[in-house]
């Protein structure tokens, strides 16, 4: 195992800690780490992410629902939809995509680097609604029953999105469940979890279904290494500040979408 190796892994324990502290940014995380540090093809690395964030994140909604922060019924409403989208995206969106998109010149949109390019886009966005959040710790629960439909066209628009870049969407998933079912931020993190863990592990099935070759060694180690960081997070969210954690983790989030966005297109010789 060489240094960037440990480092990888070292950074994978940040994946959980970023999950079991704001309930999402895991795959924000994991891809750039598995892409720029381990290596790994970006198209199998929007797999891996699958994985690794959906058994960290099952880890951590566990715990949670146990401190009785999980609304069950907002996953089932919430999360069905998207989890169909997920798979169908991952098992016949993904595979069907061009391996080359576009070239003009000496220059060529290559798959791999859509789906960073894509996936930076989502991290700016997502960045920006996290810093310009507020007040959401004094939202109260309100009642979902006549928001099904909107709720369901979010997930249905949220599992896409996670299924082709690999995310597991819980930076789009907690904004919506504050602002739709305005729901307290404790326990739309927990919510979270359960909705990013089934969707993940649904979506990461699909790519099973494609006999894709995984790395198992990396893949298990490093998902260990983020369930470990799931412990450390949770245990730190019950001293910091959500709010300041979300704000601070957004600005993380946009520096890393610019520079993505500027490897990918504009270093990115090779």
């Amino acid at each position: 195992m060489d240094v960037l190796e440990i480092v990888g892994y070292i950074l994978a324990v940040l994946v959980g800690v970023s999950l079991g502290l704001i309930g999402s940014g895991g795959s924000i995380l994991s891809v750039p780490i598995l892409v720029y540090i381990m290596a790994v093809n970006p198209v199998f690395a929007t797999a891996y992410s699958l994985f690794i964030v959906g058994s960290s994140a099952l880890v951590g909604g566990i715990k949670k629902a146990l401190s009785d922060e999980v609304d069950f019924k907002t996953v089932a409403v919430f999360g069905a939809p998207s989890i169909i989208a997920v798979f169908l995206t991952r098992n016949y969106l993904v595979p069907n995509i061009p391996e080359i998109l576009f070239s003009t010149g000496s220059f060529e949109l290559t798959k791999p680097i859509a789906i960073m390019v894509v996936f930076a886009i989502v991290m700016i966005m997502s960045a920006l609604k996290m810093i310009q959040a507020g007040g959401t710790e004094k939202e109260q629960k309100a009642s979902i029953k006549n928001k099904y439909l909107k709720i369901t066209i979010q997930g249905l628009i949220i599992g896409v999105v996670a299924g082709t870049v690999g995310a597991g969407g819980g930076f789009l998933i907690i904004p919506a469940l504050v602002l739709l079912v305005r729901m307290p931020m404790k326990i739309a993190i927990g919510t979270s979890l359960f909705i990013v863990a089934v969707q993940s592990l649904i979506g990461f099935i699909g790519d099973l279904m494609q006999d894709s070759a995984m790395d198992w060694n990396l893949l298990l180690l490093f998902t260990l290494c983020s369930i470990i960081g799931i412990f450390i997070g949770t245990y730190l969210s019950k001293k910091i500040s959500g709010e300041k954690l979300k704000k601070g983790f957004g600005w993380f989030v946009l520096a890393m979408g610019f520079y993505i966005i500027i490897k990918e297109l504009f270093l990115n010789k090779d």
